[in-house]
């Protein structure tokens, strides 16, 4: 049973940072992301990685850093220089099989995705 738990959300003032981190459970994804939903809003990919490479929203490029660390299996998503327009609920994903570049991202609709975590970017 696969399983990703987020944690490391919370409220910050703008120019902050935060680290999201994301347990996978179950097994070991090669294509992975954070996508986040603000109320009213579509849902956006903010960041992806594969096996090879790591992708960015434009709205976050410069800003944002995921990387991963295989040996515990986690996901993570370095987030600075925060402002409000990135207060939104993040959500860890997982999409299976997604092996190439053009397949993994961009991406908003993974297989797997945890229950999110709320972002709060006070101004």
């Amino acid at each position: 049973q696969v399983q990703l738990v987020e944690s490391g959300g919370g409220s910050v003032q703008a120019g902050g940072s935060l680290r999201l981190s994301c347990a996978v459970r179950g097994y070991a994804y090669t294509c992975m992301g954070w996508f986040r939903q603000a109320p009213g809003k579509q849902r956006e990919g903010v960041a992806g990685i594969n096996a090879q490479d790591t992708y960015y929203a434009d709205s976050v490029k410069g800003r944002f850093t995921i990387s991963r660390d295989n040996t515990k299996n986690t996901l993570y998503l370095q987030m600075n220089n925060l402002n409000p327009e990135d207060t939104a609920m993040y959500y860890c994903a997982a999409q299976p099989w997604a092996l190439s570049p053009a397949s993994c991202w961009p991406r908003v609709e993974y297989m797997y995705t945890g229950q999110g975590t709320q972002v709060t970017v006070a101004s």
